[in-house]
């Protein structure tokens, strides 16, 4: 099955698919200090905030570190938080050790959608909307309004994803080569 991380992987380059899915070479995570960083962030939220409730956003219940999985998509996920709002709908919440510059990352955004999508199919619930807090900014919450034309592009790479994995598709590099600097295939892969 497909996480719904690898969408990260993918929008950064389409490769990181290839090599961890269908050649089945670790990128090494465990060496990378924004993704240690980034865990630990998380298993500090999942703690602290275990009773928190976000009351200005409507919150009356949630449900933390929750993991998913969808037969319909084929993709799984961890969910930081499963908030259930006052209007009796759902949406997600999402920690990111990153920092807020001035617009959504459409990864971020698309990895939302996703979350969404799980939520929708095992609760049997309304997702309308998600929610994305900027660590490094301060714990800055920025709210998705979903649209049915962003969720569509989401599940289409989704799609693409499933495409490489499953027909072992070696997909063109990033069209950008500063990617290719700090890139973990680099010395594996070569760039177009």
């Amino acid at each position: 099955m497909i996480v719904v991380s690898d969408l990260i992987e993918y929008q950064f380059c389409k490769r990181f698919i290839y090599f961890m899915h269908c050649l089945n070479i670790s990128q090494r995570e465990d060496s990378r200090y924004k993704v240690l960083k980034g865990r630990e962030v998380h298993k500090e939220k999942e703690q602290i905030n275990r009773t928190y409730l976000r009351k200005k956003i409507g919150a009356v219940q949630k449900d933390i570190n929750v993991y998913l999985s969808t037969t319909k998509y084929n993709f799984v996920g961890i969910i930081d938080e499963v908030l259930e709002l006052s209007d009796g709908t759902l949406a997600v919440f999402d920690y990111k050790f990153a920092e807020y510059k001035e617009k959504l990352f459409t990864t971020h955004t698309y990895q939302s959608y996703l979350y969404a999508e799980l939520i929708k199919e095992n609760y049997n619930k309304e997702v309308k909307k998600g929610f994305i807090c900027y660590v490094r900014s301060s714990n800055l919450v920025k709210e998705i309004v979903y649209t049915e034309k962003e969720r569509s592009k989401a599940l289409k790479e989704l799609k693409n994803i499933d495409k490489i994995i499953t027909k072992g598709y070696f997909p063109k590099a990033t069209s950008s080569n500063a990617k290719c600097v700090d890139c973990c295939y680099r010395n594996i892969c070569v760039c177009d």
